[in-house]
């Protein structure tokens, strides 16, 4: 059993409590500010890693974090700031745009022409820090270039999306990408327990019981993700601590679990209830129960899981179980796809919610996919048969010769109702469909 320390002073007015829970939440506080205490990450920050000497060398490229959230992205960029000594300025691209670069990029000419004329050749730099990068449309990145290229920022992105996709052709050419991973839960376990212990910054001043099988529960639902992790901690903490209970926390598996619910946390993109639920999506809308589908997908996004998770699923469902019955219901779903990339969630959740319940209304019909098994059975049964001569193209004499495109029959010139078999010879007339 860990157990932390008491309070100091029980006779104070406010508690050490109070004071923890008025400031920044526990996640925030919790930051790591150097790169030996960040957690994760070692093989892009790890000792002798490129990255990790270009920090310590004061020697940054423009660069793109790309991660899952909660695996580092702005605690990397907040400690690079700091140990570079340049001048750090966050924004975020859902509520800042070009007329908000504007003003930073006139602060930083102000700035370091103001430095170079009291102590000339003195370096000063300017690192602006774009969280979720991916939301800025073209023009917008366009902005950037122009100031990387004349070294008025160091420009650090970060994303969760791919940024091949979603980041301006122009601009990954000038930064340097670095993968971030998704934090094990010995790596989660390891700054839920800093966070226990740390009597400045964490809970390490309250009278806190906690086992490791809570622990272990609260690692293992964070998903990978420090912020969830310390988020869910710190809940569980203010709920079980006076006045609302008496004699301070003592947090179990089940508080844990309890606090993810209330917090609308309790979904384990990883676990079965992940699987449990989009199954549960797909088998309402194959029934064609427009109102459990469309509950199972509020369980979804209302639990955190990515929009386009299920988009992707959406689209699948169109052709394995709607398939020919309604050839319109693929166009639906990539419609969907396309509408959630275009401006995220929650915004989209209503697009899924329409192409949901347009596809469990829609008329099912499951030969594409049985059609398709048969087929690739047949791949794995006969290996790689060969293309029969007569429907192999003949570009050359040699290929004539041999006898390539011999007696194929021209479907126009038979008002496409020629006879002749396509498939191999080991396969004639096999058929897929029913």
């Amino acid at each position: 059993m860990l157990m932390v320390d008491d309070l100091k002073n029980k006779e104070t007015k406010f508690s050490i409590g109070d004071l923890v829970f008025a400031g920044a939440p526990l996640a925030e506080r919790m930051r790591p500010e150097t790169l030996d205490d960040f957690l994760g990450q070692d093989e892009i920050v790890g000792k002798g890693k490129p990255l990790r000497r270009a920090i310590e060398g004061d020697n940054l490229p423009s660069m793109i974090f790309w991660g899952p959230p909660g695996s580092g992205k702005t605690t990397l960029a907040r400690i690079i700031a700091k140990q570079t000594k340049a001048d750090f300025i966050r924004f975020s691209a859902v509520t800042s745009g070009v007329a908000d670069l504007r003003s930073v990029i006139k602060k930083a000419e102000r700035e370091r022409s103001g430095r170079s004329a009291s102590v000339p050749n003195a370096p000063f730099k300017t690192i602006l820090f774009i969280d979720e990068i991916h939301r800025w449309n073209k023009a917008q990145q366009d902005a950037l270039l122009p100031h990387i290229e004349n070294g008025a920022i160091i420009l650090i992105g970060a994303t969760t999306e791919n940024p091949s996709f979603e980041v301006r052709g122009a601009l990954l050419s000038r930064c340097r990408i670095f993968v971030l991973k998704k934090l094990n839960k010995a790596q989660i376990t390891d700054i839920i327990n800093r966070a226990l212990k740390d009597k400045k910054r964490g809970l390490g001043g309250l009278k806190i019981k906690i086992n490791k099988d809570a622990i272990d529960v609260l690692a293992g639902m964070s998903n990978g993700d420090a912020r969830v992790a310390l988020n869910a901690l710190e809940y569980a903490v203010k709920s079980t601590q006076p006045p609302f209970v008496k004699g301070g926390s003592d947090i179990t598996s089940e508080i844990i679990k309890d606090t993810f619910q209330k917090s609308h946390l309790l979904y384990d993109k990883n676990g079965d209830e992940h699987y449990n639920i989009i199954s549960a999506l797909h088998k309402s809308m194959r029934g064609s129960d427009a109102d459990a589908a469309l509950y199972w997908l509020a369980r979804m996004l209302e639990a955190g899981e990515d929009p386009l998770y299920v988009a992707r699923r959406l689209v699948r469902f169109a052709s394995e179980d709607v398939g020919l019955a309604n050839s319109r219901a693929l166009e639906q779903a990539v419609a969907a796809f396309r509408a959630c990339q275009f401006i995220g969630a929650p915004e989209c959740n209503v697009i899924l919610a329409q192409a949901v319940t347009y596809l469990s209304k829609c008329e099912k019909s499951n030969d594409l996919y049985m059609a398709y098994g048969k087929a690739a059975q047949d791949v794995k049964d006969y290996g790689n048969l060969p293309v029969p001569a007569r429907i192999r193209n003949a570009p050359t004499k040699l290929m004539k010769d041999l006898g390539y495109g011999k007696d194929y029959k021209y479907s126009p010139d038979y008002d496409y109702k020629e006879k002749q078999e396509y498939m191999p010879d080991e396969l004639k007339k096999r058929r897929y469909f029913k």
